[in-house]
């Protein structure tokens, strides 16, 4: 592992690089003056490709880890993101996902686009905090983070609580960020009640909407009730 290094994955991402694709990809992940993902920079590589390309660097160390996070390039702080996440799953003690976890952390804002959160939120933070749950304390304060990013991380990392069957962290942070002002917002925050009504309990979730529904943007709301028959759906909707 001694030969590798972020600079060597870096120039294999570059190697792969399609100008075309990165223009599609600017516009898609808004990267327009004023839009979220503005100042951001694509190589125009595709998902897949750059897991195949992470997969190798698997084991990177956090110091050649923050080289990759701190990239401009979209593509190369995803492979960071994606080398982070098998590093912590990797992990064989409770030092090493401590450590990871507080380097995610400090590393948050770094972490700027929505998917670098969903495919990394879950599985290191959400996991630790299930894990040690005297770190919950760690969402709440993210919740109410000026940060965009740190607020999805938040709310993107009770998926793992959900997927223990467990619901009420997801309830105590939506009731935090409801008033968020950012679509992206409206939309994690509906993913992951839609999520609870799925996966623990559509009785929960129902009564948390009845308390809710007043003031929950519409955005969050069409998240939640997706699965919803048709006339549930309907009947929440004009509520």
């Amino acid at each position: 592992m001694s030969q590798l290094s972020a600079q060597s994955l870096i120039k294999v991402l570059i190697a792969q690089k399609n100008r075309d694709k990165s223009l599609v990809l600017g516009r898609f992940f808004k990267t327009g003056p004023g839009q979220y993902g503005e100042g951001d920079f694509f190589l125009g590589i595709t998902v897949p490709i750059t897991r195949k390309i992470a997969k190798d660097f698997v084991g990177l160390p956090l110091s050649e880890i923050k080289l990759l996070i701190i990239n401009k390039y979209h593509e190369v702080r995803l492979a960071g993101i994606l080398v982070l996440v098998a590093n912590y799953q990797k992990s064989k003690n409770d030092q090493e996902r401590e450590k990871i976890f507080k380097f995610y952390l400090t590393n948050a804002q770094k972490i700027n686009n929505w998917d670098l959160v969903d495919l990394s939120a879950p599985n290191i933070v959400g996991d630790f905090c299930v894990r040690y749950p005297e770190n919950f304390s760690v969402l709440k304060k993210l919740a109410l983070s000026k940060n965009l990013w740190e607020r999805r991380i938040s709310i993107i990392a009770t998926f793992s609580f959900i997927k223990k069957g467990s619901f009420r962290e997801t309830f105590e942070l939506s009731e935090i960020l409801l008033h968020d002002t950012q679509d992206l917002m409206h939309k994690a925050v509906g993913w992951m009640l839609r999520e609870v009504g799925k996966r623990v309990s559509r009785k929960h979730l129902e009564d948390f909407l009845d308390k809710n529904i007043k003031r929950m943007p519409r955005t969050a709301l069409r998240y939640a009730i997706e699965h919803f028959e048709e006339g549930k759906r309907k009947t929440y909707l004009k509520k």
